[in-house]
């Protein structure tokens, strides 16, 4: 048979796609497809799969198609962006990659930049479980905020309501944690087997007593959710010390994150890298491990699984990185994407979309955008080729 695709050479073995999965992996397989790309060299790994991101409507919603391309991100998820009142805005969006959701136990989302569990009315059990059942497809738990300025004056009550939520609707339930009231402690006594605890090496929430162990041992996941304030390197390294460790690796990529501190995946599994994870387990941390958490598609390359495929370049070379507090470590290694297919497509570069007016941004930041849209303008103005690389494509009549 011809396979669609094939991508050969490239480690730990070649993969071929048909109809949009993987058909047959192995070494040096039949050189028989439509499309044959060389990444010799170079790894392929499943399409990565971000656990916490946020690309619904509201103040930290990005797009992800302009992203995906070069980062090698074929599987979103979005993180509690939008609650029962705005969900049906994302389940509309149309994008390259696939999206996955966590329903955000407040029925408004995150309209705004925080406050949403302030008032109860707005965390209905009944209307979440109603709009889970309704989008069964999409919907995958239920996202809660446990911090001071999300839950107000309500205490451990949205979590236990986002708990209730997720038990009558047999689906997990995500935990951001940040800067107490209420006690991270009490939050993670609370959760079961199978939620997860995102941000769980926070420097504003400093997860690293008894409680943390106890929420491991019985079962409850955690994800590190780096975003613009929920990584420190110095909480994961004393984690580490202790024995635990981050289940799965995700940005928490949003519009006042995705252009410093998190910057995306690939950046992300570095700082990783730098705590001495080793490739391996990092590479598992954003494929096969946040598509069991989910029970999502993809996160494997066998036979028969969606061909959402990410190409690498591993570079080994020392790669300065930064926690969400401005402190560095060094990576042995950088992940350049070359590569990102979805479905067996290949994604098409895609220009970013314009900040929003409200993200606030260094002046470092800000030049740093102007001339990258400079640098685009002049690649795009100047043409393509020379004279010696075009043809003729209607020649003149040269009969007398």
């Amino acid at each position: 048979m011809s396979w669609d695709l094939l991508l050969t050479g490239g480690e730990p073995f070649d993969v071929a796609v048909a109809n949009g999965v993987i058909a047959a992996t192995g070494r040096d397989l039949p050189r028989d497809a439509h499309t044959i790309a060389d990444v010799t060299g170079h790894l392929v790994t499943p399409g990565l799969i971000d656990l916490h991101t946020h690309v619904g409507p509201g103040y930290w919603g990005i797009e992800p198609d302009p992203i995906a391309w070069y980062t090698g991100v074929t599987t979103w998820v979005d993180a509690g962006t939008t609650g029962a009142y705005t969900f049906d805005v994302l389940r509309r969006k149309r994008t390259d990659v696939r999206i996955a959701a966590l329903l955000n136990i407040s029925a408004t989302g995150l309209a705004g930049r925080t406050g949403e569990c302030r008032d109860l009315a707005n965390c209905d059990v009944p209307l979440a479980v109603d709009t889970i059942q309704r989008h069964r497809d999409l919907i995958r738990g239920i996202k809660v905020r446990m911090d001071r300025e999300a839950v107000g004056d309500n205490g451990l009550e949205p979590l236990r309501r986002a708990l209730e939520a997720g038990e009558r609707a047999g689906v997990p339930v995500m935990v951001h944690i940040g800067p107490p009231p209420p006690r991270v402690d009490d939050v993670l006594d609370l959760l079961r087997p199978g939620d997860i605890v995102t941000h769980c090496s926070s420097g504003l929430a400093s997860p690293l007593g008894p409680a943390l162990t106890s929420a491991v041992e019985r079962g409850v996941l955690l994800d590190l959710g780096h975003g613009s304030g929920g990584f420190a390197f110095d909480i994961l390294e004393r984690q580490l010390d202790l024995g635990v460790r981050p289940t799965t690796i995700s940005t928490d990529l949003h519009a006042r994150s995705l252009h410093g501190p998190a910057f995306d995946l690939p950046t992300t599994m570095a700082k990783l890298l730098a705590c001495g994870l080793s490739l391996s387990e990092v590479v598992d941390a954003v494929t096969v491990r946040p598509a069991r958490a989910l029970g999502l598609l993809g996160g494997t390359m066998e036979p028969g699984a969606p061909a959402d495929l990410a190409v690498f370049e591993v570079r080994h070379e020392e790669f300065e990185v930064t926690d969400a507090h401005l402190r560095t470590r060094r990576s042995p290694l950088r992940l350049i994407n070359v590569a990102t297919y979805a479905q067996g497509s290949l994604l098409p570069p895609r220009l970013p979309a314009p900040v929003p007016a409200w993200i606030p941004l260094t002046d470092a930041q800000r030049a740093a955008l102007d001339r990258r849209d400079r640098d685009v303008r002049a690649l795009l103005s100047t043409p393509l080729v020379g004279p010696d690389g075009l043809q003729d494509q209607f020649p003149r009549d040269r009969r007398p």
